[in-house]
């Protein structure tokens, strides 16, 4: 019965260790996987919307502008 503990509290150790060691790493990695991720999210976007990141409109498109008023309707003479 002691070897069954025993080996239970050594394999607790070693996933304890184990993460404990990966958040030390990912702490000091923090930037690079950071930077990695978002060059790879860019690239992705920039796949899927081609034009639209990093550039400008294609030449075709335009503003928007506003609606032309109405021309106004002549008004009576004042007289009648």
């Amino acid at each position: 019965m002691q070897k069954i503990v025993n080996v239970i509290a050594l394999s607790s150790g070693v996933v304890s260790a184990a993460v404990i060691g990966l958040g030390i790493f990912t702490y000091v990695q923090r930037d690079q996987l950071i930077d990695s991720v978002k060059s790879k999210v860019m690239d992705a976007v920039s796949d899927a919307l081609p034009g639209a990141i990093g550039g400008s409109l294609p030449p075709t498109t335009g503003l928007p502008t506003a609606p032309q008023a109405a021309p106004a309707a002549p008004s009576a003479p004042l007289g009648l």
